[in-house]
């Protein structure tokens, strides 16, 4: 099994790694956070898992445990937040236009098919080129920067003015930039896109405006090539009894884009290869409880588990207290 990386925080702020391997895990000696020791890594021309084994093994630890104390944090992040983009793609998932096809259809009746379908067709047919080439550009999205980010067990904060808070189960790939501008893939994470399918189904053009959202990523990093099948469970739990649950797919097998071309299609861009920037890249998914008419409700709880990954991402939903702003002219 590859191994999953941690960050932990202790309850006096000191700030460590874990190395996991199946049942196992361990803090590693002498690294604070997931990005030095990628940056390690990248220095010394080795991988990730070679660079926890140069390190030795540490105390054991309880990753069950530790989550529920709440001492398990975003398994990346940077000391300065604006060194972190929140990006994605959609549409990239077989089933996944059904969805979106139903929520924009009524905006494009004459049309023989939406453009949210007309581009996962498209994805379909050259969304997984062959090795070396770059197939079709996919639907590319702005999340925000790291303080979009948020812990595992964290609330899901929707804006004052949001119409919706939904949940999206997938997974999203981590990435820290070299020196020389080449992005270093460190792994996969389980993650909650969230979303605002309302205002999104309001106009197609609002996709933009429903994205600008918080994140949030499961606990562990799955290091190593990423797994072609992952096969989970996202569900919402309101007040202790399970409202909506569904299975849900990803990995290449289960996709209309491989991830090298999305990756391609990503860091094509100048600004996204800056030297010692994370990059947090949401895949996308089929599996939407929007889509089956669910109206989230302020306390709901989205929980998402997937193997090979052994810890649930579990956030409640939260709505922020208005806060108008004032532009004013100098």
């Amino acid at each position: 099994m590859a191994i999953r990386l941690l960050q932990h925080r202790a309850d006096d702020g000191t700030r460590s790694v874990i190395a996991a391997d199946g049942d196992n895990a361990a803090f590693v000696p002498g690294v604070a956070s997931v990005r030095l020791l990628a940056a390690r890594a990248i220095e010394q021309g080795v991988t990730l898992a070679e660079a926890v084994a140069a390190c030795g093994s540490g105390d054991t630890v309880d990753l069950a445990g530790e989550l529920a104390a709440g001492r398990l944090i975003a398994p990346i992040d940077h000391d300065d937040a604006a060194h972190v983009l929140l990006t994605g793609t959609g549409l990239t998932h077989l089933g996944s236009a059904e969805g979106r096809d139903k929520m924009h259809r009524a905006a494009a009746e004459a049309q023989t098919q939406t453009d949210s379908m007309r581009m996962f067709l498209e994805g379909v047919a050259g969304g997984k080129p062959p090795a070396g080439e770059t197939g079709q550009q996919p639907e590319w999205f702005y999340k925000g920067d790291g303080t979009q980010l948020v812990a595992p067990g964290a609330p899901l904060m929707m804006p004052a003015f949001a119409q919706d808070g939904g949940e999206e189960p997938e997974l999203a790939g981590i990435y820290l930039i070299g020196p020389d501008g080449t992005p270093f893939r460190l792994g996969l994470c389980l993650a909650n896109e969230f979303s605002d399918h309302v205002t999104e189904r309001h106009n197609y053009l609002w996709l933009a405006h429903s994205k600008l959202r918080q994140a949030a990523l499961g606990p562990e990093l799955l290091v190593g090539v990423p797994p072609a099948h992952v096969q989970g469970t996202s569900r919402i739990v309101r007040e202790g009894v399970t409202l909506w649950e569904k299975p849900f797919l990803s990995g290449e097998d289960n996709m209309s884009h491989s991830i090298a071309n999305l990756e391609a299609h990503h860091f094509k861009y100048d600004l996204f290869r800056r030297p010692g920037d994370i990059h947090i890249h949401f895949f996308g998914t089929a599996t939407l409880s929007f889509s089956d008419a669910v109206k989230t409700e302020v306390g709901d709880v989205f929980e998402i588990a997937a193997a090979p990954f052994t810890l649930p991402l579990r956030n409640p939903l939260g709505r922020a207290l208005a806060a108008p702003v004032v532009v004013r002219a100098l």
